[in-house]
């Protein structure tokens, strides 16, 4: 029988949001309000032979669109860890929101993989409703519909393997589709969380951030996360600034752009 892969994992810090505060990253508000930033990620998930994206991020127009300050394109860090963003042929899309499906020309030989649910939530009469809909983009949504005629998107159900040792789940909440990955690494299973939790407080503390489709499915996601690791730090949360101060650079001049995540935290 075939060993198991060991991956590594890094995320690629591409974009942030400097003005966002605490009353904003959590349903209900938060009566210690205070500055709490958001950092924007594309995750790079190196096997043996081949390397898997999850997710694809923003490009400068959106960032001036959505008031995000956009730092670099995400090919920078992925060509800083030795991922050739031609050469990807397999890349993951947590969900359809607006900063994890954009660049669309970024992988060109990529076959893209979707949760069967999130592909008909932004396709259908939910996006009748402004407050459903404030996360996603017309052309965002277009350019995956373009991929599928393609011949390029292939669709998942609940949870599925994509490779030995790497496996898509899907946990809902955040939005109708969200879908989290869980990775085999040398700390055991490892968890990219995406927006499952936003940040280590969301889930640390049962806390869901606000733009949401369904919050029963978002407060037992944060279990699912449990289950799907081997064990809790190995969860990583999809716009939490410290990611970067918990795990090192990718390698020197690296610090701030990319870090490594199979590997212990250093704090």
């Amino acid at each position: 029988m075939a060993e198991t892969p060991v991956y590594e994992l890094y995320a690629a810090r591409y974009a942030h949001n400097a003005l966002a505060r605490r009353s904003g990253n959590f349903l209900g508000g938060d009566p210690h309000d205070a500055p709490m930033p958001l950092d924007y990620f594309v995750w790079a998930i190196k096997g043996p032979d081949r390397a898997f994206i999850l997710d694809t991020g923003f490009d400068p127009a959106m960032g001036r669109k959505r008031g995000r300050e956009f730092l670099r394109s995400p090919a920078v860090g992925l060509k800083a860890v030795g991922v050739e963003p031609d050469a990807v042929e397999d890349v993951i899309i947590s969900h359809m929101h607006y900063d994890h499906c954009g660049n669309y020309d970024l992988f060109p030989r990529a076959r893209y993989h979707l949760q069967d649910k999130e592909m008909a939530f932004c396709t259908g009469r939910c996006m009748c409703h402004a407050g459903l809909r404030v996360a996603f983009e017309e052309d965002d949504v277009i350019a995956m519909l373009r991929k599928l005629f393609a011949g390029r998107v292939q669709f998942h159900d609940g949870a599925e393997e994509i490779a030995p040792g790497l496996s898509v789940h899907h946990v809902g909440g955040h939005s109708k589709g969200l879908q989290v990955v869980r990775v085999w690494t040398r700390r055991g299973w490892m968890v990219l969380a995406a927006d499952a939790s936003h940040f280590y407080a969301n889930m640390e503390e049962g806390r869901a951030f606000p733009i949401i489709h369904n919050l029963e499915d978002t407060l037992e996601g944060y279990a699912t996360l449990r289950r799907l690791a081997s064990r809790p730090d190995n969860i990583i949360p999809g716009h939490d600034p410290l990611v970067l101060a918990r795990y090192p650079a990718a390698a020197s001049g690296l610090e701030g752009v990319v870090v490594r995540l199979d590997v212990e935290p250093v704090a």
